[in-house]
C-alpha cells in the first residue's frame, strides 16, 4: 500500500467513526476518488465537507486537492516487490520461507517509515540535535534498546548524551534538563505510561521534546515540540516488535547520519578518536 493510502491506514484506530467511514472509502476506492470534488466525497460517505477537511489534516494534508495529489501519485507508482501486507510465520515453515518472510517484512517496515516521515519535521529535529547542549534518549523495552543504541552513536560525535531503560532512572535524567537540551522519547503506540511521565517531566524541564512513534493522533505526539514518525504492522508470531523496531532504528540512523554531515569538519576528530578506541578494545580481546 503506498504513501497516501497508507498513512490513513495507520490512522484509522485514532480517528473519528465518520473520519474512519471516509478514510476506509479512499483506501479502498482510490480511483473513484481522485475523479471526485470534496463535496460529491461527502456525500457518498454520508458526511460533511468539514469532517473531510479536519481527515485531510489529520493525515497531515493542507487539504484536499493535497490528499487526492498524493493518492493520484499512489495509482500511478508501480507496485512494490514486497508484498504488500506482512505475513505471519506458521509452524512448519521452511527456513527459506521464514528467511523470506522476515526480510520481506522489514524492507516493508522501512519502505512505509519513508512515507509517513514528514521531512520538515526532521529539519527541525535535526536543527534542535545540532545546537543542543544535551541529548537524551528515553525508551522502553525493544524502544529502549532503540534509545540506547541512539545514544551510542551520538556519544561518538562527542554529543553529550544518556539513556536508560529504568523508568526511575528517566525521570531523574529528564528532571535535570535545561532548556538548551533536548529529549527524544522513543515509544511505537505513542501511550506509554511511563514515557508519557518522562516527557512531562522534560516537557518541566523546558526541553525540546521529539517524539518518534507510530503515525497516529497519540499522547506522545501531543506532547512533543517535533513529531517524527515509523511504521510497522506487526503479526501474531512476530509480536515481539520486531518490525517496529527496525524502522526506529531506521529514523535514528537517518538523524545521527544527518547530523555528522552537516558538523562533518568539526566530529570527524571524535569519529576517528572512537573508532581508534574502539579497535584497540577489540585487539585486546584477539589477543588474549
Amino acid at each position: 500500500m503506498a504513501g497516501c493510502r497508507f498513512k490513513l491506514k495507520e490512522l484509522l484506530d485514532s480517528l473519528t467513526s465518520k473520519e474512519q467511514n471516509v478514510a476506509q472509502f479512499i483506501i479502498d476506492y482510490p480511483s473513484e476518488v481522485v475523479q471526485m470534488s470534496i463535496g460529491d466525497l461527502a456525500v457518498t460517505c454520508g458526511t460533511s465537507i468539514s469532517t473531510v477537511v479536519r481527515l485531510c489534516k489529520s493525515a497531515g494534508y493542507t487539504g484536499y486537492k493535497d490528499l487526492c495529489r498524493e493518492l493520484s501519485v499512489d495509482l500511478i507508482q508501480p507496485p512494490s516487490v514486497v508484498p504488500a501486507d506482512y505475513t505471519d510465520m506458521h509452524p512448519g515453515d521452511s527456513l527459506d520461507k521464514i528467511v523470506n518472510t522476515v526480510f520481506a517484512s522489514d524492507i516493508r517496515a522501512i519502505e512505509n517509515t519513508m512515507s509517513v516521515l514528514k521531512i520538515d519535521q526532521l529539519e527541525l529535529a535535526v536543527a534542535a540535535i545540532l545546537k543542543a547542549k544535551r541529548i537524551d534518549f528515553y525508551g522502553l523495552a525493544a524502544s529502549g534498546a532503540v534509545a540506547l543504541d541512539a545514544c551510542n552513536k551520538f556519544v561518538r560525535i562527542n554529543k553529550i548524551s544518556m539513556s536508560s531503560s529504568d523508568p526511575h532512572q528517566q525521570l531523574l535524567n529528564a528532571s535535570m534538563l535545561n532548556p538548551e537540551d533536548v529529549a527524544v522519547l522513543i515509544s511505537y503506540s505513542g501511550n506509554t505510561k511511563d514515557i508519557l511521565e518522562t516527557a512531562e517531566v522534560a516537557k518541566q524541564s523546558k526541553a525540546t521534546l521529539i517524539s518518534l512513534t507510530k503515525y497516529s493522533k497519540n499522547q506522545l505526539a501531543k506532547m512533543a515540540d517535533i513529531c517524527l514518525y515509523s511504521s510497522s504492522a506487526e503479526t501474531l508470531v512476530r509480536s515481539g516488535p520486531m518490525g517496529s523496531r527496525i524502522g526506529q532504528l531506521a529514523v535514528i540512523d537517518v538523524l545521527y547520519t544527518a547530523v555528522t554531515s552537516r558538523e562533518y569538519d568539526n566530529v570527524k576528530t571524535y569519529l576517528d578518536k572512537t573508532r581508534l578506541a574502539t579497535i584497540k578494545k577489540h585487539s585486546q580481546f584477539c589477543t588474549e
